[in-house]
């Protein structure tokens, strides 16, 4: 994932054998890697390029690039279609307000995403309501103390605050 301007957001790259090179080995090739396609994929019209040798499938939405890169003897319909499931997914979590800020900020439930749809560069999930769904179950796993709330009450309302949801989170 990539901002408007080229800039990584999230990156996860994948090798398909065990013991075999990958492409992009180090972090700066790997960002020359999206510095490229950003540049190659930034005023193109289509979906799928084929770009260094790997099918890329991606998709602009608001101010982020959403890609996906596979081997050249891939199914270009199965990557757009883990691609688009991933993208709606992440919608799903953000509440339909998909932009930089809203995911960065929920980055944790933008990776768990990616980790439900993809898993050691295998496609596990292409409907984005399975991988809402199984995110949302992870995320019922977590404590949520909201800091917009704490700031209003001194500090023993909010340790009493604190106290009641982790009884509340044990008794689950």
């Amino acid at each position: 994932m990539l901002d408007s301007e080229g800039n990584r957001l999230l990156a996860k790259y994948y090798s398909r054998e065990q013991g075999t090179p990958m492409s992009c080995k180090t972090t700066k090739e790997q960002k020359k890697f999206e510095s490229d396609l950003f540049s190659k994929t930034r005023k193109s019209t289509s979906e799928i390029i084929l770009y260094e040798g790997q099918t890329v499938v991606f998709k602009y939405v608001n101010d982020v690039y959403f890609y996906l890169v596979g081997n050249p003897e891939e199914n270009e319909l199965l990557l757009s279609s883990v691609l688009n499931g991933l993208v709606e997914a992440i919608s799903l979590l953000l509440k339909h307000n998909l932009d930089k800020r809203s995911l960065l900020d929920n980055l944790d439930m933008v990776v768990i995403a990616l980790d439900e749809a993809i898993d050691d560069g295998i496609a596990l999930e292409t409907d984005p309501n399975v991988i809402a769904a199984n995110v949302s179950k992870r995320g019922m796993d977590t404590i949520d103390v909201s800091l917009g709330d704490i700031n209003e009450q001194s500090i023993m309302d909010a340790y009493k605050h604190v106290k009641d949801r982790i009884n509340l989170a044990l008794l689950r």
